[in-house]
């Protein structure tokens, strides 16, 4: 007896039929939409520091980037708890709570800036004029384009 695999479904086809991952999606999609309630209510400077974590028994669990922002919110709390019991689906809030959580992907590196100064832009630049391989020229003329402006 030879194994048989099943036939692939369309990954649309598994969210409506595939009881756990429609609860799963389900779950997400209310999140998704109790996070962009709470963005309207927030500072946009504060909107990517804080993310909806959990909505359960009327308590709301917000993740926050780092402790300033969630200071800054602790401040704001009550407001932000008024402003929210107006959308029905936070009705029945009596509760929201910070947690600190920091991104776990760095926010771009910061990587070394090029100080060149004009002499050795203009050595390089002659360096590339010199250089019949296209591609090496092309990446010195770019590196010799990185010079400080004369003043």
């Amino acid at each position: 007896m030879a194994f048989r695999p099943l036939t692939a479904r369309a990954p649309s086809v598994l969210l409506r039929e595939a009881k756990p991952l429609k609860a799963i999606f389900g779950h997400a999609q209310r999140l998704g939409h109790l996070q962009r309630l709470l963005e309207t209510q927030l500072q946009p400077a504060a909107r990517e520091h804080c993310h909806v974590a959990s909505w359960r028994e009327g308590n709301l669990l917000l993740i926050v980037t780092d402790g300033h922002w969630a200071t800054r919110l602790r401040y704001q709390q009550k407001r932000l708890q008024r402003q929210l019991m107006a959308f029905d689906e936070f009705a029945s809030l009596t509760r929201i709570q910070f947690k600190v959580q920091p991104p776990t992907v760095q926010q771009g590196a910061v990587g070394h800036t090029i100080n060149l100064s004009v002499n050795a832009a203009e050595t390089i630049q002659a360096t590339a004029d010199g250089i019949s391989d296209p591609g090496l020229r092309a990446a010195l003329e770019r590196l010799a384009a990185h010079a400080k402006p004369k003043p």
